[in-house]
């Protein structure tokens, strides 16, 4: 497995260069002049020039692309056009956010989404298979937004459990996770959703495979043929689509953000490209694409834990 991991990190890197020069390309790529954006429309030439010449974008793209590279091999993101501080320092302060967000989504639709999927498949064809799968409709159909709006509603203006707005200081921790409830159940349901098909789909294969047939035969509890062959052989395609939701869930949270007023990343790049801040675009395009290869690493290492036939030469 460490072999594994070391090859993973080395394959990373390539990676992460190769995305790191598009994201460069696709920015300065962008309508409109960034120095115009920063200054007004009515700036006046000498003032783009010179901002231009700050920023280096009077340079050819080549010499840009050195400058950008060598900076971010010493951690440099450069400074936000707008407001001039250092990227990395608001890109610091509003990642945690984001990342507690996504972590409690992935972690209430995998405390949901998984049982709900399994007792579907067990009870196939009875209402409580229907019943889950109309639940598992509802969520799939249901934008973020609108839920998170009902959830304001219902539960922070009618009966006052919850704050509608806002993000608690991690210094205090009830506060925190008492700003994070309705967010994260927000994006959790509607990811609950998605596993609960997905595990009820390969639940049904699972469950008609012989190996489950023989395990009952030889009378085994269900229980103990559920957990120790179903189940076990269905976490690979789960862990795959957990990984693939927990990427799509960092990019769009922006909306539960926005709707919780919630710092977050999603919500720096929006900002960052209605104001034409190309630094601050670019730089967290770059984070993102480091937090998707490291979770693409982590469910590569979750796949030898999960299934002990994954073998690696």
């Amino acid at each position: 497995m460490l072999r594994h991991i070391f090859r993973r990190l080395l394959l990373a890197i390539p990676t992460l260069l190769v995305v790191v020069t598009i994201i460069f390309l696709v920015v300065r790529v962008i309508p409109g002049n960034p120095a115009v954006a920063a200054l007004g429309e009515y700036a006046s030439q000498d003032a783009v020039n010179k901002l231009e010449q700050q920023l280096g974008l009077d340079k050819p793209k080549w010499v840009q692309y050195v400058d950008y590279m060598n900076a971010l091999a010493h951690g440099d993101l450069g400074k936000s056009m707008i407001n001039r501080r250092p990227a990395i320092d608001q890109i610091k302060f509003v990642l945690p956010y984001t990342l507690e967000l996504t972590a409690a989504a992935i972690l209430i639709a995998l405390i949901l989404g998984i049982p709900t999927g399994v007792l579907t498949a067990v009870k196939r064809n009875t209402w409580v298979d229907y019943t889950g799968r109309v639940f598992s409709l509802a969520g799939l159909s249901a934008p973020s937004f609108y839920v998170g709006l009902l959830f304001i509603y219902f539960f922070a203006a009618r009966l006052g459990w919850f704050p509608a707005i806002g993000a608690g200081d991690f210094h205090h921790l009830g506060k925190n996770l008492q700003t994070l409830v309705l967010p994260a159940i927000t994006l959790g349901l509607i990811e609950t959703a998605y596993i609960a098909r997905m595990t009820r789909s390969v639940m049904l294969g699972v469950l008609s495979e012989d190996y489950v047939r023989t395990a009952r035969a030889k009378g085994l509890a269900e229980r103990i043929v559920l957990s120790q062959h179903a189940i076990r052989a269905a976490l690979i395609p789960i862990v795959s689509l957990v990984g693939i939701f927990t990427i799509s869930l960092i990019g769009n949270s922006v909306l539960v953000e926005t709707v919780f007023a919630r710092p977050g990343l999603g919500k720096l790049m929006v900002g960052a490209a209605n104001q034409r801040d190309y630094t601050m675009l670019q730089a967290v395009m770059v984070v993102y694409a480091l937090i998707i290869i490291v979770i693409n690493i982590v469910v590569d290492i979750i796949y030898t834990v999960v299934d002990p036939r994954v073998r690696y030469d």
